[in-house]
């Protein structure tokens, strides 16, 4: 399996927001994020690390 899943730092923690992440785009003032059940999600953020190996996608606002 291919996907991951999305934490954005908060409070200098990683704070879970979407499991099982298929499909990351940007757009003009944030990302659009959708996993492998069709579920999407927009968030003012940009990505600030991906872990590949541990299917791990770190976002920051």
């Amino acid at each position: 399996m291919c996907e991951a899943n999305a934490y954005i730092i908060r409070d200098g923690k990683e704070e879970l927001v979407m499991e099982a992440v298929d499909k990351i785009e940007p757009e003009n003032d944030g990302i659009q994020m959708v996993n492998i059940f069709g579920d999407q999600k927009f968030l003012r953020a940009h990505i600030h690390a991906l872990f590949l190996v541990n299917h791990k996608i770190i976002l920051k606002e």
